[in-house]
C-alpha cells in the first residue's frame, strides 16, 4: 500500500512511518518544510493549510493518514483561530486531495471528547473535521486518543513546564484544582500498531476508536511519576480553580506565554474512555506499558 502521513515527521508520525516501511508499505510522510525520515520512508513538503501545496503529493497514494495537529496544552502561535485553521479547514484540504486523488482509505488522528460544539477551540475543531471526514466518500477510521506519551513526546516535559508557569502565583508546585484532572496516557508504541491494523484490515472502515492507555492517573500522579524518575522531591500545593481562571487569562494575554483560557478550561474535564476500544485490535491492558516504566520506576 502507498501510504502518505501528513504529520508525519512529528511525534507520532515518525514512529507510524517507520512501523509502516517495516511492514512493506511504501511511504511519504508529509511536513511543512523538509525534515529528515526513517531510513525507507519518502519526504514530501506541503501545508494542510493551502490545498495547492498538498495535492500534488497526496496524488498517486493508496491511503492518508492525517496526524497533522496543534497541542491542546498550549495556546498556538496566532491565537485560537489556528486550532480551526490547522484542524478543520487543513483536513477538509486533506479529504478533498484523497478524494481527488482516487485514495481509498482515510486515517484521521482525533481527541477524546472532540465535539462541534465543545467548550475548546481545540476540542471544536478537531469535532468539525471527524464530521468533515465522516462526511466524505473515503473508507474512513478516526481515532480518539487520551495523551500519548514516549521518546520525542511533550506530555511528560508539560508537568514540568506547568510549574513554572504558576509558581509565580503561589509558592511550592501549585496544580490546577490540586491535580484532580484525569488522564489515561498511552505509550506511542502501543497505539501505532493500531494505527497499522486500521489501515491494513477493512473491519475497522467507518469506526471512530476510543482509545486510552492501561491506567488512569491524575495530574497530580503523573507530576509525582515524573519527579520520582529524576529523584526530586516535590511539594504539591493545590491552586484554585478561579485563581488558575484568573493566571491564565491575565497571563495568555501577555504574548509568548504558552497558555490561555482554554487550558484551563481543558483542565476541567477529564481525559478518560469510559471503555477503551484496544479490543477491537486484539489488545489486553496488561501487556500495555505504563507511564511509570516508561519513567523507569517499574
Amino acid at each position: 500500500m502507498r501510504v502518505l502521513v501528513a504529520g508525519g515527521t512529528g511525534f507520532i508520525g515518525s514512529y507510524l512511518c517507520r512501523a509502516l516501511a517495516d511492514g512493506g508499505h511504501e511511504v511519504t510522510a508529509l511536513s511543512r518544510s523538509p525534515s529528515e525520515t526513517p531510513e525507507g520512508v519518502d519526504s514530501a513538503v506541503g501545508d494542510v493549510t493551502a490545498y495547492d501545496s498538498i495535492a500534488p503529493a497526496v496524488d498517486g497514494h493508496d491511503a492518508v493518514v492525517n496526524l497533522v495537529a496543534l497541542s491542546p496544552l498550549f495556546e498556538p502561535k496566532g491565537g485560537n483561530v489556528m486550532h480551526d485553521r490547522i484542524h478543520r479547514a487543513g483536513t477538509e484540504n486533506l479529504v478533498r486531495a484523497a478524494e481527488e486523488a482516487g485514495a481509498d482509505r482515510f486515517l484521521q488522528m482525533s481527541a477524546l471528547g472532540a465535539d462541534p460544539d465543545g467548550d475548546t477551540a481545540y476540542i471544536r475543531s478537531k469535532g468539525q473535521a471527524e464530521e468533515i471526514v465522516a462526511g466524505s466518500d473515503l473508507d474512513w477510521t478516526t481515532f480518539r486518543p487520551s495523551v500519548v506519551f514516549g521518546e520525542g513526546g511533550e506530555f511528560v516535559s508539560f508537568t514540568k513546564r506547568l510549574k513554572g508557569m504558576f509558581a509565580p502565583l503561589v509558592p511550592l508546585y501549585p496544580l490546577p484544582g490540586g491535580g484532580t484532572t484525569r488522564f489515561q496516557p498511552i505509550h506511542v508504541e502501543d497505539l501505532v500498531p493500531m494505527l497499522v491494523a486500521a489501515l491494513e484490515d477493512d473491519e475497522h472502515v467507518g469506526e471512530t476508536y476510543e482509545i486510552g492507555g492501561p491506567e488512569v492517573l491524575t495530574l497530580r500522579e503523573v507530576t509525582n511519576l515524573v519527579y520520582e524518575a529524576e529523584r526530586k522531591g516535590v511539594t504539591i500545593v493545590p491552586l484554585p480553580m478561579p485563581l488558575a481562571r484568573l493566571g491564565l487569562t491575565v497571563l495568555g494575554a501577555v504574548p509568548g506565554f504558552p497558555m490561555g483560557p482554554d487550558q484551563y478550561r481543558s483542565l476541567k474535564f477529564d481525559n478518560t474512555t469510559a471503555d477503551s476500544d484496544i479490543g477491537a485490535f486484539g489488545v489486553d491492558a496488561s501487556g500495555m506499558t505504563t507511564l511509570g516504566e516508561h519513567l523507569g520506576l517499574e
